[in-house]
This record gives structure tokens, sequence and C-alpha cells, in this order.
């Protein structure tokens, strides 16, 4: 049985907790042990990104601290999922001892999809849902893990459930964290063109791997009277016939 640490990032733990209680059940339903480690906080994006590297690497080595140990290390967050493996050894050059945690915690940190398709190869997880869905690509994840197809074959193999792709799928929807409080016109110039392809899709749900992107663009479509809603890709894979 592989034995799994999930790393529930902050957003989800605090705003969005249905997530993890969808990731939990997916990767029990295929097998996985699932921990959840109490001590764990925030992966410190937001401070890196906003160029204050001191306060991030005082909440990476929390971090490296709470997984040191973990087989695995599976979130449901394309982005947090890139800030530990790309990120954390750039945190700590010049110190060789927390590099070196830093990539092999790295090593074993996965997004979900990315878990259960490279690393379990699986692409059917037993989810049935009727509907019709279009899939988000968040930035983060496409372009710091090549997070793309595995989420795709996940939600192809959902009974039920209608794929149809969305136009300019590699554009983002404008959220970029702080970037959306920071350069508001431009970030809300950006969520209408990404809910106008929504909405030219047809579909009822609008999933992905990113709760933050998820809400940016939740927000914006429900300001539209759009009728879609967003759910995470955890939550699609978790339904099936016995919990619709």
């Amino acid at each position: 049985m592989t034995r799994v640490a999930l790393f529930t990032t902050c957003l989800v733990d605090q705003l969005f907790p249905d997530v993890a209680r969808a990731a939990v059940r997916v990767l029990e339903r295929v097998g996985a042990e699932v921990d959840v480690p109490p001590a764990q906080t925030c992966c410190g994006q937001l401070p890196f990104n906003d160029g204050f590297w001191d306060e991030a690497r005082r909440i990476a080595r929390h971090h490296l601290e709470t997984f040191a140990d973990a087989e695995a290390i599976v979130t449901p967050s394309g982005s947090c999922a890139g800030m530990v493996r790309h990120f954390y050894p750039m945190l700590f050059e010049g110190d060789p001892a927390c590099v070196e945690l830093a990539r092999a915690v790295g090593a074993r940190t996965y997004e979900l999809s990315e878990f259960l398709v490279a690393r379990l190869g699986l692409t059917d997880v037993g989810a049935t849902f009727p509907g019709r869905v279009t899939y988000l690509v968040s930035c983060h994840g496409y372009r710091e893990l090549g997070l793309y197809e595995a989420p795709l074959r996940l939600l192809r193999a959902v009974r039920g459930l209608e794929y149809v792709a969305l136009p300019a799928a590699d554009e983002c929807c404008g959220f970029g964290g702080a970037f959306a409080v920071k350069m508001e016109p431009l970030s809300g110039a950006m969520l209408r063109s990404k809910v106008d392809a929504v909405r030219e899709t047809g579909a009822a749900v609008v999933t992905g791997t990113d709760v933050s992107c998820l809400m940016h663009l939740g927000g914006g479509l429900s300001r539209a009277g759009a009728g879609v809603r967003p759910l995470h890709l955890a939550e699609i894979l978790a339904r099936d016939e016995t919990r619709p």
C-alpha cells in the first residue's frame, strides 16, 4: 500500500476544505493510506513571490521538517507543488544541507492528478460525473510541472462526463495571487476574456487543479450570471455512483 502525506495548502484548508476531503476520498479509493500532518502550514509562495525571502525561508524550513519523512507528498495544487519542487532549492542556496533536503522533499511532492497518472499509472479512478465539463489550465502547474495531459486523461475516464476543450486554454485567467490585487485593471480584463471562453464551451462546470484560479474565475462567472459552476478536479474524481 502506498503511504501518502496530504499537503492540503492554506487556501484549501481555510476556504475550500471539501477539496481536501475529496482528495482523501480519491486517494483512499485507489488504495493509498493517507496521513494529514497536523503541523503543516503554508508553502511560503506568497512572501517568496513578493520578495520577502527571509520570511519564505522560515515557512519553507517548517514545511520541509513537517514532510521530511513522508514517502510521497500529494497536494491538490499545482502551484504549491511547483513552489516546493522548483523554488525551495533556490531559497536555500548557500545552505547545502537544506538544499539537499529541499530537493529530496521536492522529488516526492506531486500534484494530485500527477500522482495518480504518473506515479500510480491510473486514469480511471472509478468516478462518475454526468454533465459537460471544461478544464481551466493553471499557469504554475502548466509551466512549472508540465501539468496538462494528466488532468485531461482523468477527466476523459470519468463515467458520464462530456469533456469540451476551453478556447485559448493556456492563457492566464488573471489571478496570479497578489497580481489580481496589485494589477486589478489588467487582471480584470484577463478574467473577462476567460469568462467569455468558458461561456463559449456551453459547459455546466469548469474544473481545474488550483482552487485559487477557480475562485477567481468563479467570481467572474457569478458576476456575469453565466450559470457555470467551478469545481476542483478532486471534487469531480471523488464522485461515484454511491455518492453523486
